[in-house]
């Protein structure tokens, strides 16, 4: 299953990467933080790790390391504008609940 991205989303991560002239693709990972225990950390990857795992995703690298993958098991990634709002919104069937500003979760 791994990581998925919608074309959206993929689409905003290769002009991102284009912009920046560097990098082979993303990391997706989650961090101990938050009001409610986990937070999503995006990050361009240069050059894998040795532990991380690869899904390729409508032609994007996606790269996460096995403890992430626990919890982003199954993710859809969008890339979303709301008025004046943009960002990544994260579809993860792992999730139990959320804080109230949407930053954080649990699993």
């Amino acid at each position: 299953m791994g990581v998925n991205l919608t074309e959206t989303a993929a689409l905003h991560v290769t002009r991102y990467l284009e912009e920046r002239g560097s990098g082979i693709g993303i990391r997706l990972a989650v961090k101990t933080t938050g009001c409610s225990g986990l937070m999503y950390v995006l990050e361009p990857v240069d050059e894998p790790q040795p532990e991380d795992l690869r899904f390729n995703s409508k032609g994007v690298e996606v790269y996460v390391d096995p403890k992430s993958l626990v919890y982003i098991e199954g993710t859809e990634m969008d890339y979303v504008k709301q008025g004046l709002n943009e960002g990544f919104e994260f579809k993860n069937p792992n999730v139990q609940s959320e804080c109230g500003c949407g930053e954080s979760f649990t699993v």
